[in-house]
């Protein structure tokens, strides 16, 4: 992965806010939409989602879930062109008690100043997927698979 692909998967992952979050519900595989936000370094995305949405309850019974961002298509481009990261990982609930609760909740509110008020809320949670395997697509035919620890030092190296 050259210096142009960081800063795509950067770009991609800051300029969007919101990803597809595939879980397995009831055997099924299910797809829905969530915010997110990134811990420092790469180290896990954070979502805030309601115990009255199916995918949390999914998290809780089965936690390898994967997510998907992709930037805007560009008009005239081809659609399989388009830079997308899908990350597949663990999630894991992030309760107000967990020593990591603090720096998610400020990850999250730092992208989402709006959401604060969801925080009175009791059933929502942050939950932290950690990534195992990344696969990047930064144009048609250039696509590349990264693991965890490479995932998070091309966002650490971009960001320096």
């Amino acid at each position: 992965m050259d210096a142009a692909d960081t800063e795509t998967l950067r770009a991609m992952l800051a300029g969007q806010q919101v990803a597809s979050l595939a879980t397995l519900h009831k055997g099924e595989p299910a797809v829905s939409m969530v915010p997110f936000a990134l811990l420092p370094r790469g180290a896990g995305m954070v979502i805030h989602v309601s115990r009255l949405a199916s995918h949390t309850a999914d998290m809780l019974n089965h936690p390898v879930v994967s997510l998907l961002v992709i930037a805007p298509p560009v008009p005239g481009a081809m659609a399989q062109a388009t830079p997308r990261v899908a990350i597949a990982g663990q999630a894991r609930q992030c309760l107000a008690d967990d020593p990591g609760h603090a720096a998610a909740r400020l990850a999250y509110l730092d992208r989402f100043p709006e959401s604060a008020p969801m925080f009175g809320f009791g059933h929502f949670s942050l939950f932290v997927i950690t990534p195992d395997a990344v696969r990047l697509i930064t144009g048609f035919g250039k696509a590349h698979s990264l693991a965890a620890a490479a995932f998070a030092q091309a966002l650490a190296n971009a960001a320096a």
